[in-house]
């Protein structure tokens, strides 16, 4: 990876749903806690490779208020940019995901169904290019909004990463040459 990103030819994002170890076991069981996550975002930092964090699924009224604290924490760990992605339920992950909620969360199912519902059109799924990962509505404006100024306030400073597209070549580009 060291040797990708002298050239700038890699760039990795690591993502974290919550600062809560107990929500992140109920989201994500089996996978790598966020401290692990955080101290990987640090070591490819110090080796130079270029590092974001992926911020998401973004549950609204479960995960969202760790929005500003994943973004510090990350970048006080090297991140340099950030991305985010709002929950989307489609298909039979609807139903999944509501027999999830009400165990995993029972006090606060009734909140969360209501505000996915609220940042898609009122419906727990959403199929609308451009609209589907992001969500739309009040609800979706104000963690855009709060996204948004928090990764100013973090990475704002950070340099921006571009890929070296010199070397890149279009399948069948090279035979043509010949």
């Amino acid at each position: 990876l060291s040797e990708l990103a002298k050239d700038r030819l890699i760039h990795t994002l690591l993502s974290i749903t919550a600062l809560d170890e107990d929500i992140r076991l109920k989201m994500e069981p089996r996978t790598a806690t966020y401290k692990a996550r955080l101290k990987t975002m640090e070591k490819l930092a110090q080796n130079g490779i270029p590092v974001g964090v992926m911020i998401g699924p973004i549950i609204p009224g479960l995960t969202d208020h760790f929005l500003p604290d994943i973004m510090k924490a990350a970048s006080d760990h090297g991140a340099h940019t950030a991305v985010f992605t709002m929950l989307r339920l489609n298909g039979a992950i609807a139903q999944i995901f509501t027999d999830w909620i009400y165990k995993a969360f029972p006090d606060h199912a009734d909140r969360v169904l209501s505000n996915v519902k609220s940042v898609h059109e009122g419906k727990l799924n959403d199929s609308r290019w451009g609209k589907r990962k992001r969500g739309d509505g009040e609800l979706a404006n104000a963690i855009h909004q709060m996204f948004y100024l928090m990764k100013e306030k973090y990475m704002g400073h950070k340099p921006h990463f571009e890929y070296n597209l010199k070397a890149f070549r279009r399948p069948g580009q090279i035979q043509m040459e010949f």
